[in-house]
This record gives C-alpha cells, sequence and structure tokens, in this order.
C-alpha cells in the first residue's frame, strides 16, 4: 500500500540517527526542558530568521498561548479563516474571546482580504471589540501577510500566523514564522517537520511577549516555578521530541525540495479537470498536504473510491468549514460561500518527499481515468 505521509520512509532513513538522540536524553536525563529544547530553539530561529523561537507542547497549545501573550480575553473578537483545524478557533472561545470567521479565497484556499472589513464590521456592531487577526497557511501556503497587516494596523489589531502547516515556507524570500506579531507552528508528526508525538513552536521578533510566553509556559512562572505571577499552563516541549526534531531538521531542506518536485510533477501531469491551490507569484509552498479540488462532492466520491480499490490513501481536508461545526452552531455571521463549497469537492492524495516515482505516476493515472 501506497503511504500517505511517509513516516515509516524516513525512519528508514534517519532512525539510527534518532535512536542515538534518544539515548542520549535517556542517558543525561533532563526529559523536561533539556538541553536538546534550548538547542532546538536556537536553531529554529536561525532557521526561520527571528529572534525569539519558544518551544511548547503542542500547535494547539502554541495558539493559545500566543492569545494569552497579546491579552485576548472575554468581550474581544479574533477574525480567522473558516477553512482549518478546530484547534484555530477553539482556543479563541476558550479565552472567553468571540471568534468571527472571514471567508476564503477560491483559488489559494486562505482568508480572503475582501471580506476582512465586513467581517470586522460585524464584530463592531455586535458590541465585540475585534483585537486579532489569525491568517492560517492552509496546506504550507502562507496567507496574503502584506494586506492582512496593512488592515490590522489602520484597525490598531494584531496579526498572528498560523503556521501549523507552512514551516519553510516564504513569501519573497521571507519565511513563514516571520509575519505578524506572533507566529504559531505544530510538530505533529504528520507536518512537514514533525516529531513523533505533539509538540509546537511559537516565533515572533518582540522580547517582551517572548518573556511573557517562556512565563506562560511553566504555570505563569516568575523568578522560578513556584513563583507564579500569571495564569499559564503547562505547555512544554519533552527533551526526546526536541532531540527527534533536531535529527529531522537536519535534512528538511532536501526534503521541502523534493517536495516542491514531486508538487510540480503532479500539478503538470494531473488532468485540468480538478483544480490545483493557486500559489501566488513570489509565494513557496511547503506543501504540507497535496489536494485537488474535483467538479462535484459526487466525482470526488468517485475518484477516491477508485484510488482506495487500488490501495491508494486519500484523505479530505476539510470535510465541514469551522462555520458548520455543531461547536460553533451559535456564532453568527456571513455566509462562508467558499469554504462551503470548496469543503464539498476537495481531496488529498499521498504526498511526502520519499514517494516512489512509480507510485506517483499511478495515482495520476487513476486520476486522469475517472
Amino acid at each position: 500500500m501506497i503511504d500517505f505521509f511517509g513516516i515509516r520512509q524516513q525512519k528508514e532513513k534517519i532512525g539510527s540517527s534518532i535512536n542515538d538522540a534518544i539515548e542520549k536524553v535517556l542517558n543525561h536525563g533532563n526529559f523536561i526542558m533539556g538541553p536538546e529544547v534550548t538547542k532546538l530553539e536556537d536553531e529554529l530561529a536561525k532557521y526561520v530568521g527571528i529572534s525569539n523561537c519558544i518551544t511548547c507542547s503542542s500547535g494547539t497549545d502554541a495558539l493559545l498561548m500566543s492569545l494569552m501573550a497579546l491579552n485576548i480575553k472575554r468581550g474581544d473578537a479574533v477574525i480567522t479563516s473558516s477553512f482549518s483545524y478546530i484547534a484555530t478557533a477553539e482556543v479563541i472561545e476558550l479565552l472567553g474571546a468571540k471568534t468571527y470567521f472571514c471567508d476564503i479565497n477560491e483559488n489559494t484556499f486562505n482568508l480572503d482580504y475582501d471580506f476582512l472589513k465586513k467581517v470586522y464590521e460585524i464584530a463592531v456592531k455586535d458590541g465585540h471589540t475585534p483585537k486579532a487577526i489569525i491568517g492560517v497557511d492552509i496546506f504550507g501556503l502562507p496567507a496574503r501577510y502584506r494586506v492582512i497587516e496593512e488592515f490590522a494596523k489602520s484597525k490598531s489589531m494584531y496579526v498572528i500566523e498560523d503556521m501549523a502547516q507552512s514551516f519553510g515556507a516564504e513569501i519573497r524570500g521571507k519565511r513563514a514564522g516571520t509575519f505578524g506579531d506572533i507566529a504559531a507552528t505544530s510538530f505533529f508528526p504528520t507536518k512537514p517537520l514533525g516529531c513523533y508525538g505533539d509538540g509546537g513552536a511559537i516565533f515572533t521578533e518582540n522580547e517582551n511577549l517572548a518573556d511573557l510566553l517562556k512565563s506562560i509556559r511553566v504555570h505563569g512562572s516568575g523568578e522560578n516555578k513556584y513563583d507564579n505571577v500569571r495564569l499559564g499552563l503547562n505547555g512544554r516541549l519533552d527533551t526526546i521530541q526536541a532531540a527527534i526534531l533536531l535529527e529531522k531538521l537536519s535534512l528538511f531542506d532536501n526534503e521541502l525540495n523534493k517536495r516542491k518536485e514531486l508538487a510540480e510533477i503532479y500539478r503538470d501531469k494531473i488532468s485540468r479537470n480538478y483544480n490545483f491551490q493557486y500559489i501566488p507569484e513570489d509565494y513557496n509552498s511547503a506543501y504540507a498536504l497535496f489536494s485537488l479540488v474535483a467538479e462535484s462532492c459526487d466525482k470526488r466520491k468517485k475518484v477516491m473510491d477508485s484510488l482506495n480499490d487500488k490501495s491508494i490513501p486519500s484523505m479530505i481536508y476539510y470535510p465541514k468549514p469551522l462555520n458548520k461545526q455543531e461547536v460553533f452552531s451559535d456564532l453568527e455571521g456571513l455566509k462562508q460561500k467558499n469554504s462551503e463549497n470548496i469543503s464539498q469537492k476537495i481531496f488529498s492524495i499521498p504526498f511526502h518527499p520519499y514517494l516512489d516515482q512509480k507510485d506517483q505516476q499511478t495515482i495520476i493515472r487513476i486520476l486522469n481515468n475517472v
């Protein structure tokens, strides 16, 4: 069976070095905030090109901690994409703030700038104070941060980059993680840079925010963990996961280049009966996933069934936009036309740096024959 994410093939390549790294942690015994965590933060900050990296326990906690550091609270409104994973919006509600969904661009699948003003006005009309915008870098493609940041600045709002899928991506040579006031990423195993469990990181140039995040990460600690100066959480990254990520980071650029090569083959060879995510000029996607939009929901099912008949996996990201999730049924706002339409037709196919060329051609042939 063709692997969807390629985690097994990657382990076959670097398994021995990961085992050695884990063994080293087991020997020194600093399982929480050990030296590998500090080294990883330095390496990640250097890679992204930013002053501060604060690792944490998951991508969800990275978003939650970012909102906490920005003092998002009850009465505030946060605008974000309706086409994303639940974590992007649930962290807003957990802090008592109100989520306002903004529809996506039908070509890039990222937050549509043209809807921002309308959503902002609705939030104000409802009596909430719009405090932040969370841009979601869907499938590895960064959102339009230049225009998002301009809008946010005009309204005195913060910008948070949800880069859970875009580590390694770029806009005009500037890497994901450097946009907005804070950027939050995930190291879930299936991400472009993933560990063997949960993990995340936060990036910022703001030294004050960095200090706040370090405190929030350890139960709101002050001079030490028994000196608690604010509300926080247990948001630390395990040392073993940091050790694994250091090994994976060493081959990340090669994997990223391979992702781009394979994506270009898919784009070149797959029938134009399917639509692809549009990559704007001067943007480089991290290609966390390779997704296609079929002509209809029925066509999608037919295609996925044909792949399944050949033991080829496929998945749907995302089958239901966030505004249609039951947990958000009480939220009112603009109709999310593009999110609702695309979620009915989109699906993802096997895609990873170790995808065999013969397997890729088989996938392409099945797609084109349906």
